[in-house]
């Protein structure tokens, strides 16, 4: 333990130690979309849209591999938490009549 500034630093491992949480671990803590350097303005309108895009295409790429979406969900949560509904019944509407303006 070492004091700096006033700022506490504790030595919790070696330097072979990564700090790293699962997928599991990060979907069971998600709380609210995180901080995403893409899109550093208070307007989280291309946040919102550009996550729900991702988690289409993630969606489409995994289920055509035959493999499990679950990565996918991560994409799901963020849109959730920065899209207003209305916004997303109205692109799931697009999506289902073949209408939606998005690259998918």
């Amino acid at each position: 333990m070492s004091l700096e500034g006033g700022v506490t630093f504790i030595k919790i491992g070696g330097p072979d130690l990564q700090l790293k949480m699962s997928h599991e671990e990060k979907l069971k803590n998600y709380r609210t979309a995180p901080f995403d350097a893409r899109f550093p303005n208070t307007n989280q309108t291309r946040n919102c849209y550009q996550n729900y895009l991702d988690y289409h295409r993630c969606n489409k790429a995994l289920t055509a591999k035959d493999k499990d979406p679950a990565p996918c969900e991560w994409y799901h949560r963020v849109y959730k938490s920065l899209c207003p509904i209305a916004w997303v019944q109205k692109w799931d509407d697009q999506l289902e009549a073949g209408t939606f303006p998005g690259k998918i």
